[in-house]
This record gives C-alpha cells, structure tokens and sequence, in this order.
C-alpha cells in the first residue's frame, strides 16, 4: 500500500490568478519559481518548501475563526513573523494579531489577506 507523503499543491480560484500569482511571489516568496530550501534551486513551476509541521483539520461550517464567506484559509509556517510582516506594514496593509492566538508551546500568529481577501495565517512555530 501506498502512503501520502504530504500536499502536492493548492490550487483556488482567482478573479486575476497572473496578478494574484505575483503578488503570493514578491510579498511572501510563495509559488512557482520560489524555494524557501536553499539547497534546491528554484523551478518555474513549483515551490520548494522545507519540511516541517502541516496541520490539516476541517472546520465547523458556522466557524468564526475565519470569514464566513471563505471556503478556506491558509497557513503558512514561517522562521521570523516579524521579518514577514514587515512589508505588510509598510504597504500599510491589516495585520490582525490576538493575544489569545500566541501559545509558547504552540507559536505565533498573525492574519494577514491577500489582494482579492483571502485570508494568509502566518505561523511561527516554537523556536527549539
């Protein structure tokens, strides 16, 4: 028997996936063309991430812990939420950030939302 070895993509839809494809690249380094594995150069077509925790769960559908009108939010595991924020801040972009979502043993979090408002959580799980 076969084994899943983890998610070979994550496909959406977008009013302008070139423009939305873009952005993902220079504002977060996400996408085709990026590697966050600097021993693997990067491809055009895929983006090469380094190993690490993924968390999959389905959420009640009445959910409040992302928009109501998502289907789904992202999260994307960072080393320094503070360094990937930054351009956020200087775009003057919202950046939501709640006490009660930072846990020393589970990390830091931030929600961020790209440019047709879909929601980006940012992760930075427990250094060590």
């Amino acid at each position: 028997m076969g084994h899943v070895k983890g998610i070979g993509g994550l496909f959406f839809r977008a009013r302008d996936p070139a423009a939305l494809n873009a952005w993902y690249r220079e504002r977060l380094g996400v996408g085709g063309g990026c590697s966050a594995d600097e021993s693997v150069p990067p491809n055009e077509w895929v983006w090469n991430v380094t190993a690490g925790p993924l968390v999959f769960s389905p959420f009640k559908a009445d959910t409040d812990y992302f928009a109501a009108d998502r289907q789904y939010m992202i999260n994307l595991r960072v080393d320094d939420l503070d360094a990937v924020l930054a351009p956020f801040r200087a775009a003057g972009d919202e950046i939501i950030t709640k006490q009660e979502w930072d846990d020393p043993s589970v990390g830091r979090f931030a929600r961020v939302h790209d440019p047709e408002g879909n929601p980006i959580e940012l992760w930075e799980p427990p250094k060590g």
